[in-house]
């Protein structure tokens, strides 16, 4: 989940790259390398690279306490198939739910598998304030 949460910035760059397009600063408008023709045109939205930064934002804002949850989680020694079907399940729905978002599929589809990945977190952190009492 972590390399996954680290590749969204180069799916984000690559459609800027794609869409020649989806730049956030006046800096970015510079002559340069990457940018030898730059245009006032790619610092405008662009949906194709805003739906990637909203994916990155959506995985930042589930897979950071997921992580830190789980942590917690394996601290309470839960059996190894509880573990596995927690965090399988978890990694199976945010990856669905990533391939739901990118193909701009509906949103009860996303919605269904975060709350997949969603109800998991929840699970395991109560597990974990059960535990610690």
């Amino acid at each position: 989940m972590i390399l996954k949460l680290s590749l969204h910035s180069y799916f984000t760059v690559l459609r800027m790259i794609k869409s020649n397009g989806g730049l956030l600063n006046p800096e970015d408008l510079n002559k340069t390398i990457m940018n030898p023709d730059p245009s006032p045109d790619q610092i405008k939205t662009n949906d194709y690279v805003e739906r990637t930064r909203r994916m990155h934002r959506n995985e930042i804002e589930n897979g950071l306490p997921f992580l830190a949850c789980g942590l917690l989680f394996v601290l309470t020694n839960p059996s190894l198939l509880l573990a596995q079907v927690f965090f399988y399940g978890y990694v199976a729905a945010r990856l669905l739910h990533f391939t739901a978002y990118a193909a701009a599929m509906a949103h009860e589809v996303r919605a269904a598998f975060f709350t997949i990945g969603s109800v998991i977190t929840i699970v395991m952190a109560v597990m974990v304030l059960v535990a610690a009492i």
